[in-house]
C-alpha cells in the first residue's frame, strides 16, 4: 500500500472522534494550547485528554513543545497546510 494512503488513513482515524475534532478546532483557533487548557475547553479529564493528544500526535496531526513544566500542542505543518481548511 502506498505510504501516502497509510498516512492519510492514520490521520482520518485520529480525527474520526468527536473529542479529537473538538481538540483540532480549538488548537486551530488558538494556535497552541496546553493539556490543561484543552481539557477544560472540551470538559474532559487530564488523563483522557492526554490520551487523545497522544493519538493525534502519533498520526502527525499535532506537534508539541515543552516550555518549562508546560507542554503546548499545535498543529503539525502537514495539518496546518492540508487539513486546517477542511475542518
Amino acid at each position: 500500500m502506498d505510504n501516502n494512503i497509510k498516512s492519510l488513513e492514520g490521520i482520518f482515524r485520529a480525527l474520526g472522534n468527536r473529542r479529537r475534532l473538538q481538540i483540532f478546532r480549538y488548537i486551530k483557533n488558538k494556535k497552541r494550547a496546553s493539556v490543561g487548557e484543552i481539557a477544560e475547553h472540551i470538559d474532559l479529564s487530564l488523563p483522557a485528554t492526554s490520551r487523545h493528544l497522544v493519538i493525534m500526535e502519533k498520526a502527525d496531526v499535532l506537534d508539541k513543545k515543552q516550555e518549562s513544566t508546560t507542554v503546548y500542542y499545535f498543529l503539525s505543518p502537514y495539518s496546518h497546510k492540508n487539513l486546517s481548511n477542511l475542518i
